[in-house]
Formats: structure tokens, C-alpha cells, sequence
């Protein structure tokens, strides 16, 4: 049986198929000295930077899972899911987690759910929607072997003949999402999240049938996971549950995307090729004076004024960072309008309002914070941290704050600010337009590392950084 699933599993020759014999029992993570973790490289799971700095929302989890277990946590990499989970099956590794959804057909144990999942077949957006199961005839659909998904297709396909299915060779979700983009596959089945990952650079794909399939995220162990591990990992899964890190955490790498509709998506991907080239320089040259990654100040600098140096809203404010005439004064900006000068003024800014918030306040909160606040004034950001706080919210928390923020612009609400009533809803949008932004230009564009480093400024980051857990 166990021969027989992972034949199933792999998708491949039963030559390379994995016998009993082959399989060996990895040393406890006590005595091999680190928790040994399958994954992948995707923007759910595991990435990594230019710099080689790793994150994603499994990767911050098991470095938590880690630092519970007193052990390091070393990632193999493999090229997909399917041999993420061979590996388990080989004992090669403690763990895999993968971004998979649980499948109690394969022999292996299961954690409990870490997020819920459910599928999709995405197309291209000038392709026609599928209204019911006979419109996939003639259609040939690329699916991973082995996922529930290619499950329920095998069971369409009984119903509807001439539906085609594709198992590839490279099964990823962002690659064949990719191939699908470029016009080289015709759909695609994938889960809601990748699809939304994909989307923020890639605006032409669009859902165009939901399959009837759902399932959970988990982590794979052993099939004869009895052991402690087992016991362990349920343990600070149940406590991640109950403090609030597995809600942000799930919010820093999920809760933002789809924000942006296709337009602004396409829009943004146009503007990083006519614009940016222009105002690289100068993002760069603010990353060298402040210690902020240039592409998190773009990403502000486009949501503020979509790179326009002669931008100007109906309330004052002007140029490529839209600062007040005041804030210019303080900051010692002469022209607003000038694009360097406007970039360097409120790269400034951002980083004084960074600084100012409590020491209590964890990246990359205290960046999305700071956002906020760049939009209302710090003295609404205060004034609403208060109230969150008399609300029984966590007010370190972005995950909370975002909640607490367009409750300003009512009235039993605003009589507590000192400040007045607030458009606090715009500044959430606004702030999570931004980590749109952010995420596809950290995709997109390359790190900055300057000659030179200021030495002696203190800004809550180290110096040319993203905020911890963006990258």
C-alpha cells in the first residue's frame, strides 16, 4: 500500500519509486541537533531574498517551532510539493511543509489545520468563465498528480470524456501559473491563494471555475509519527492558536492580496517600466540615508502619487510623497515638486514616524503602522492605539489596529480623539494598497546595497532592510 501511494505520490516510474528498503528512520531531532523541514520555494511557504534572507508563513512558524524545541530548523529545498512529501515518506526529513492541502490518502500523519484551502481552475481573462462541468470539453487542464484536485478532475473527466488532463513535470503553482499567463497551458488548477499570489504580477489570469473541492493547509510528518514530535507540534500549534501569532501571521502573508483589482495591477507593472527608471536612483540614494528598503518607499511614493512629482490632492499636499507644506518646512524640503527632494523629505518622515512608535511595537507592524500614521498624523495613530487598548485589542498588533482604525471617523469615537475625527478607513486601505505594492516590486526589483552606510540612526530596522517578514 505504501508502495502503491507513493508511486502515486511521486508520479513517476515505478524504477524510481521508493521501496520499504530504501526507506530510513532520520535520527530524533534531539540527537541530529536540528528539526530537518521539506518545503518548497513559493510565496506562501518559502522565499528568499536577494541577500538570501528567508521568510514566508511556514518558514516564520517553524523558526517559532524551532526556538520552542531549542533546536535549529534546517529547510531542504525541493523543486515541488510531490517530492516534499516523498521525502517524508523516505525519512529523509523530520517534516514537510509545503503549503499542501491534507490528502489522508498518502501514508503520512497530519498536523491540524493551519489555514483552510479551497480550488480553482484559473484562465486567462479574455477566456470565457465555465458555467457547468460539460463547457471543459475539449479543454485540457494542468493539475499536480496526486492533489485532491486531480481527484475530483479524474472524476469530471468520467463525465465529461473529452476533458483533457496535463499532469507536468514541473507541477509548481507559480510555474505553471506562469506558463498558463504566457499562453503556453490552458487552465490550471490551483487553490484561491496561489491564484492570488500569482494575480499581483500576473493580471491577465482569472478564476473561471470553482471545483467543489476544499481541504486544509497541514504539515506532514512520518505515517508512524507517534512520538513526541507529533506531540509537540500539536502542543505549539494549539498555543500559536490561542496567543494570536498564527492569525498574524496568516494576516502578514495573506491578508492583504487580491486588495488590488487586474487595473491597478496592470497599471502598477506599466508604471515600474515607463516610471520607476527615473526615481530609482533617488529611492535608492533615501534606502542609503534612512536605512528603508527603496522598495518599500516606491511602493509608499506610488500609493501617495503614482510617481507623479507634480502631484497635488485637494487638500494641499504635494509632490511625488504628497507632503504638507509644514512637514516640507520641518523636514527642510524647498521644493516639494522636485522629485529627489520630495523622495529624501519624506523617506525622512516615514522614518521619524517609524521611530516614534513604542520600542513594544514588532516589525513589520510597526512599518504598517507607520504608513497609517504617515496618512492621519501620529496623534490619531495615538489616539487610536488608546482606544484599542480600552477595547481589550492588542495595540502592538496591525492585525488589531486595522480593525480599531475606521472607527475613528464615528462620532462616540471620535469625541475620545484629541485630534478629532479621522479617516482611519482610508489609512487601512491605503496601508494595505502599499504591501501590495511591496510584495510585487520585491518580486520585481532587486535589493540596493549602498557603498556606505549611515552610521549613528537609530530606526527600528536594520539598516538596509525590508521590515522583518516582508521579504
Amino acid at each position: 500500500m505504501i508502495i502503491a501511494t507513493a508511486l502515486l505520490l511521486a508520479g513517476c516510474e515505478p524504477g524510481a519509486t521508493p521501496k520499504v528498503a530504501d526507506q530510513h528512520q532520520l535520527a530524533d531531532y534531539r540527537s541530529a541537533g536540528e528539526l530537518r523541514v521539506a518545503t518548497r520555494v513559493g510565496a506562501a511557504s518559502y522565499r528568499s531574498d536577494t541577500e538570501g534572507r528567508a521568510s514566508g508563513f511556514d518558514h516564520d512558524l517553524l523558526q517559532k517551532l524551532g526556538e520552542r524545541l531549542g533546536v535549529p530548523v534546517r529547510f531542504v529545498l525541493f523543486p515541488d510539493a510531490t517530492r516534499a512529501l516523498e521525502a517524508v515518506i523516505r525519512g529523509q526529513v523530520h517534516l514537510a511543509a509545503a503549503g499542501v492541502g491534507r490528502n489522508d490518502r498518502l501514508p503520512l500523519t497530519w498536523t491540524s489545520p493551519l489555514r483552510e484551502i479551497d480550488y480553482v481552475l484559473v484562465g486567462r481573462s479574455d477566456s470565457p468563465d465555465l458555467v457547468e462541468e460539460k463547457d471543459l470539453t475539449r479543454r485540457t487542464v494542468s493539475v499536480r498528480h496526486g492533489s485532491l484536485s486531480a481527484d475530483y478532475l479524474n472524476q469530471i473527466r468520467k463525465r465529461v470524456p473529452d476533458m483533457n488532463l496535463h499532469f507536468p513535470s514541473n507541477p509548481a503553482d507559480e510555474h505553471l501559473l506562469n506558463e498558463l499567463a504566457q499562453g503556453h497551458l490552458d487552465l490550471v488548477a490551483t487553490d484561491r491563494v496561489q491564484f492570488a499570489l500569482a494575480a499581483q504580477t500576473l493580471p491577465n489570469l482569472a478564476i473561471v471555475y470553482d471545483l467543489p473541492v476544499s481541504s486544509t493547509i497541514g504539515w506532514a510528518l512520518p505515517p508512524d509519527a507517534k512520538g513526541s514530535l507529533a506531540a509537540e507540534v500539536e502542543d505549539f500549534l494549539s498555543t500559536i492558536r490561542t496567543d494570536d501569532t498564527l492569525a498574524r501571521l496568516s494576516d502578514r502573508y495573506f491578508g492583504h492580496i487580491r486588495r488590488l483589482d487586474d487595473t491597478a495591477v496592470t497599471t502598477f507593472l506599466a508604471r515600474i517600466q515607463a516610471r520607476l527608471p527615473r526615481y530609482r536612483p533617488h529611492f535608492q540614494e533615501a534606502q542609503a540615508q534612512t536605512g528603508i528598503d527603496w522598495r518599500f518607499l516606491a511602493a509608499l511614493a506610488y500609493q501617495e502619487s503614482h510617481w507623479e512629482p507634480l502631484a497635488t490632492s485637494w487638500s494641499g499636499v504635494r509632490g511625488m510623497m504628497m507632503l504638507t507644506s509644514e512637514t516640507a518646512d520641518r523636514l527642510g524640503v524647498r521644493d516639494r515638486l522636485d522629485a529627489r527632494e520630495s523622495i529624501l523629505g519624506g523617506a525622512r518622515y516615514f522614518a521619524m514616524l517609524r521611530e516614534q512608535l513604542p520600542d513594544a511595537v514588532p516589525e513589520p507592524d510597526r512599518s504598517w503602522m507607520a504608513v497609517a500614521a504617515y496618512n492621519l498624523g501620529m496623534g490619531h495613530m495615538n489616539g487610536a492605539r488608546t482606544i484599542a487598548q480600552r477595547m481589550g485589542k492588542d495595540n502592538t498588533s496591525w492585525l488589531d489596529m486595522k480593525t480599531v482604525l475606521p472607527l475613528m471617523s464615528r462620532p462616540e469615537y471620535a469625541s475620545r480623539l484629541k485630534a478629532g475625527a479621522a479617516r482611519g478607513g482610508e489609512a487601512v486601505i491605503m496601508a494595505e494598497n502599499i504591501r501590495n505594492y511591496h510584495d510585487i516590486l520585491l518580486r520585481l526589483e532587486g535589493a540596493y546595497v549602498p557603498p556606505l552606510q549611515p552610521r549613528g540612526l537609530k530606526l527600528g530596522a536594520a539598516s538596509g532592510t525590508s521590515p522583518p517578514g516582508d521579504g
